[in-house]
C-alpha cells in the first residue's frame, strides 16, 4: 500500500525589513510631537517657550509707553475737571494712575524673574485682570451721568483713542486687549442705543465696528509677532543642529584619522614582522629546491620545497600589494617621475608573461606606434599597471587564447595602451565590483588561480596619480578589454631648435657714448 503524499511543509518567508526613514521625517515626526506636548502644556495653545515670549513683549511695550499712558490719563482728567466736579475727576485719575503703577510695577517684577511655566500663567492671569480693571476704569469715565452734555463726537473720539492705544499696548497678549477695550466699546455703546435716536444708534454700530476691528488688528499684530517667534526658533533649531551635526563629523573625521594612523602603523609594523621571517623561508626553499647541498633522499621533498617558495613568493606579493594600496588610499604614494618610453615598458612586460603565456598556449600580439615621444611618468607604476593587466589577461584567457597589447596616440594628443584578451569576460554589473579592493568577479571565484582583488584598484589609483584614464569594457564569454590614457601634458615632445641668434652676453654701447682710452684721465707727474 503506498503511503499518502506528504502535506508540503508551507515556510514563511520573513518579512523584508522596511527601508529606514529619512532625516527629514524623522525631524517632521519629532517637530510634531513636540508641538502636540506643547499645547497640552500651554494655556495659549501654543509652546511654553513663546508664551512667556510674548509676555515679555507685552511687558516691555508696557514699560515703554508707560508715560503716554499717564499723559492720557492726566489730561483725560484735566478735561473732566471742566465738566464735572474737581474731587470727583481727581480721585478717577488717582485711581487710573494707581491702576497703571500697579501695572508698571507688576511689568518690572516679570522682567526681573526667570521664566517659567507655573509663573508664567500666574503672570498671564494678573495682567488679564489688571487690564480689565483699567478698561473699567475708562468704561466709569466715559458714560458718567454728568458728561450728558458733552457732545457725541468728542466721546466718541475718545472711545477711540482709548481702545486704539489699549488695543496697540495689548497687543502680544489678545485675551488682555480685548479685557481693555470690550468694556468700554461695550458701555459706549449701549449708552448710545438707550437715547433711542438714529444717530445715536449709528454711532453704537460704530462703536462696536470700532472694537471689533482694533480686536482683529491686535489680533494680526500677535500673529505676525507669533510668526517671527516661530521663525526665529526654527532658525535657533537649525544652528543648533548644524552644530551638533558638524561636531559629530568633526569627531567622526578624528577617528577616522585615528583609526588611518593606526592602520598605517599597523601596516608597517606587520610587513616588518611578516617579511624578516619571509625571506628566511624563501631563501632555505630556494636552497631546497635547488638542491645546492645535494639531492633529497625523497624526491618529493623537492616539490614540496617548491610548493612553499611559490607560496612564499606569492605571500610576498600580496603583502606588497597591500602596502602599495594603503600608501594610495592615505595619499602618501609618491610618483618617481621621469621620462620614460610607454612601448619600452610594455615590451619589456611582455617579455617577461612571455614565457607564462606560452606555457598556457596564448599567443600575445603587439600592435605599436612608431617613433613615440616619451611620457613623464613613474616607471615603476607603469610597469607595475602593464604587469598588472597582462597578468589578469593570462589569468583568465583559456589555452589557445589570444592577447592584444597596442600603443600609440589618442584623439587629444595623448597616450594610450590598450591590453585586450579573449578569456570569459566580465558581467556588466560586476565591473564596479572588480574595480574595488578586494572585489572579485564570479569569474576569478571560479578560476583556480584566484588573487586577493587589489590588482586592478591598485592599477587605476596609479593612472589615476598620473591624471589619466582607466576603462574596463567587457562582455561575457567574448573577452576584456582595459584602455589606459595619459593626458597630453604628460607627453614630451621634441623642441625644434631655435632658429634666432643668441642674444650677447654683454649690451653694445653706441659709438659717440665710448670713452677714448688713449687720453688718461689724469696726469701722473706734476708736470703739464
Amino acid at each position: 500500500m503506498s503511503n499518502p503524499a506528504e502535506k508540503p511543509e508551507v515556510v514563511q518567508l520573513p518579512a523584508e525589513p522596511a527601508s529606514a526613514p529619512s532625516a527629514s521625517s524623522r525631524r517632521a515626526a519629532a517637530q510634531r510631537v513636540r508641538e502636540a506636548r506643547d499645547k497640552l502644556t500651554s494655556t495659549s495653545g501654543t509652546r511654553p517657550a513663546f508664551d512667556a515670549e510674548m509676555l515679555r513683549q507685552y511687558a516691555q511695550t508696557r514699560l515703554s509707553a508707560s508715560y503716554v499712558v499717564m499723559l492720557l490719563v492726566v489730561a483725560t482728567g484735566l478735561l473732566f475737571g471742566l465738566w464735572m466736579q474737581p474731587i470727583p475727576a481727581a480721585a478717577w485719575t488717582a485711581g487710573m494712575l494707581c491702576i497703571h503703577a500697579a501695572l508698571i510695577r507688576s511689568c518690572h517684577r516679570f522682567l526681573a524673574e526667570p521664566a517659567s511655566p507655573a509663573a508664567t500663567r500666574a503672570w498671564r492671569t494678573r495682567f488679564v485682570v489688571l487690564d480689565l480693571l483699567y478698561g473699567l476704569c475708562w468704561m466709569a469715565i466715559l458714560i458718567h451721568p454728568v458728561l450728558d452734555m458733552v457732545t457725541e463726537t468728542l466721546m466718541m473720539f475718545l472711545m477711540l483713542l482709548v481702545i486704539a492705544v489699549s488695543s496697540m499696548l495689548a497687543a502680544n497678549l489678545p485675551i488682555a486687549a480685548l479685557a481693555a477695550t470690550a468694556p468700554v466699546a461695550v458701555a459706549m455703546a449701549l449708552s448710545f442705543a438707550m437715547t433711542g435716536s438714529l444717530d445715536n444708534y449709528i454711532l453704537a454700530a460704530l462703536a462696536l465696528a470700532a472694537e471689533g476691528y482694533f480686536v482683529l488688528l491686535a489680533h494680526r499684530s500677535h500673529s505676525s509677532t507669533f510668526a517671527t517667534l516661530e521663525a526665529r526658533a526654527e532658525k535657533d533649531a537649525l544652528i543648533g543642529e548644524l552644530e551638533q551635526a558638524k561636531a559629530i563629523s568633526d569627531e567622526a573625521r578624528h577617528r577616522a584619522e585615528s583609526a588611518n594612523v593606526a592602520k598605517s602603523r599597523f601596516l608597517a609594523q606587520m610587513s616588518h614582522e611578516l617579511r624578516t621571517p619571509l625571506n628566511a623561508i624563501l631563501g632555505f626553499s630556494e636552497v631546497m629546491k635547488s638542491e645546492i647541498f645535494g639531492a633529497h633522499a625523497v624526491p618529493v621533498y623537492k616539490e614540496y620545497s617548491a610548493d612553499i617558495h611559490n607560496s612564499g613568493v606569492h605571500l610576498l606579493n600580496l603583502i606588497n600589494e597591500i602596502l602599495d594600496l594603503s600608501r594610495i588610499e592615505a595619499g602618501r604614494y609618491e610618483l618617481n617621475e621621469e621620462a620614460v618610453s610607454l612601448v619600452g615598458i610594455v615590451a619589456d612586460c611582455h617579455h617577461l608573461m612571455k614565457l607564462r603565456a606560452s606555457s598556457r598556449g596564448i599567443t600575445i600580439h603587439e600592435v605599436f606606434e612608431q617613433a613615440m615621444p616619451r611620457l613623464w611618468a613613474d616607471e615603476r607604476a607603469i610597469r607595475q599597471v602593464v604587469l598588472n593587466l597582462i597578468s589578469n589577461s593570462i589569468k583568465f584567457t583559456p589555452q589557445g587564447g589570444e592577447i592584444w597589447l597596442k600603443a600609440g596616440w589618442t584623439a587629444s594628443g595623448g597616450q594610450y595602451l590598450s591590453v585586450k584578451d579573449t578569456g570569459s569576460g566580465i558581467p556588466e554589473d560586476e565591473i564596479p565590483v572588480v574595480l574595488a579592493s578586494f572585489g572579485q568577479g564570479s569569474n576569478s571565484i571560479k578560476s583556480a588561480e584566484q588573487g586577493a582583488g587589489l590588482g586592478l584598484p591598485i592599477a587605476k589609483n596609479l593612472i589615476d596619480l598620473h591624471g589619466g584614464t582607466f576603462t574596463l569594457k567587457s562582455k561575457l564569454r567574448i573577452g576584456t578589454e582595459v584602455i589606459v590614457t595619459f593626458p597630453p601634458e604628460r607627453v614630451m615632445s621634441a623642441l625644434a631648435p631655435m632658429s634666432d641668434e643668441s642674444p650677447p652676453l654683454q649690451p653694445e654701447v653706441p659709438d659717440e657714448k665710448r670713452r677714448p682710452r688713449h687720453k688718461p684721465i689724469m696726469s701722473a707727474g706734476t708736470g703739464s
